[in-house]
């Protein structure tokens, strides 16, 4: 089997018909590679039409006889799942042997949520004496206002930024583009940080768009951003599991406590299923109770007549 031309052709895939993300476009080609190299141990398999459902599911019971962790095998799985399902839509097979393929069920754990007297008390922490903290309030203002991934924060550029319409543009992932409402305090301490600190940078050529920069004139990293929070939450005094995606997750509830559409937060943490929303904003059953009650046509008229 020319796993080479297989793992090209694949990459192409992801990147040109999907339009994947460049992690995990990663995370899939390391996927497929651990995958090839447990075939390794059928020297019958003369190509890739050899390949069975047994031979995925030896797979799968070595991922789990190493013990690793059911988010991780499921991860795997689902990474040669998308490379079976190229090689059906190139007609390289003709049938895909891992659509019986089950991974194993996960529990989605929730991060912690910081509370809106956390939010503040962890940004007022900050040191706004010195050019990085002005910077480093505008971001963490800028990851909590807009509930923006931080990948997506570090990319955010100057020109993708409508301060008079309040909106930003964002690319999220598969380089889907997102407008997202901009809140005055962040649009504040952004324009803090441009006047102040950014505007007298020298800048590295190819960076001149990019928002926020590091002190070599560069996109700042993302482990920075992870490293900026954890050093804050320390300051604060906040004893939580705190990363850039807690801003994420706490965005998105306290929307949703404070009355916002589920369908719109949806649209602005750029989701492609609201169930996904609904575990971000951990709703119970509580609130998708009382929100039948309220909007369903037959809970109105029942309500109306009890009134």
């Amino acid at each position: 089997m020319n796993w080479i031309a297989l793992s090209n052709g694949f990459h192409s895939f992801l990147l040109l018909e999907r339009s994947n993300s460049k992690n995990t476009i990663t995370a899939y080609l390391h996927d497929l590679k651990l995958f090839e190299q447990h075939l390794n141990n059928y020297p019958d398999l003369v190509n890739i039409q050899s390949i069975k459902l047994d031979h995925l599911q030896s797979f799968t019971k070595v991922l789990n006889d190493i013990e690793l962790a059911a988010s991780s095998q499921a991860r795997i799985i689902s990474g040669v799942k998308a490379f079976f399902r190229y090689l059906l839509i190139e007609n390289i097979l003709e049938d895909d042997p891992s659509e019986l393929l089950e991974a194993p069920k996960t529990d989605r754990k929730l991060p912690d949520v910081l509370s809106v007297e956390e939010i503040n008390l962890l940004l007022n922490s900050i040191d706004r004496s010195t050019p990085e903290g002005e910077r480093n309030r505008a971001m963490l203002e800028t990851l909590y206002g807009c509930g923006l991934r931080v990948s997506e924060l570090t990319d955010l550029r100057l020109s993708r930024l409508s301060f008079n319409e309040e909106y930003i543009r964002v690319l999220g992932k598969g380089n889907k583009e997102r407008l997202i409402p901009i809140g005055r305090t962040a649009i504040k301490h952004i324009q803090i940080y441009i006047d102040n600190f950014r505007k007298h940078h020298v800048i590295v050529k190819g960076n001149e768009d990019i928002l926020f920069l590091n002190r070599r004139g560069k996109k700042m990293s993302r482990v920075m951003v992870f490293i900026m929070v954890k050093k804050y939450t320390q300051m604060a005094g906040i004893h939580k599991t705190i990363s850039p995606h807690t801003f994420r997750h706490s965005f998105a509830t306290h929307l949703i406590e404070n009355g916002a559409d589920l369908r719109s937060v949806q649209e602005m943490l750029g989701h492609a299923s609201i169930i996904t929303t609904e575990i971000y904003t951990h709703l119970d059953r509580r609130f998708l109770r009382d929100t039948i009650l309220h909007y369903h046509p037959r809970s109105i008229s029942k309500r109306t007549n009890n009134e």
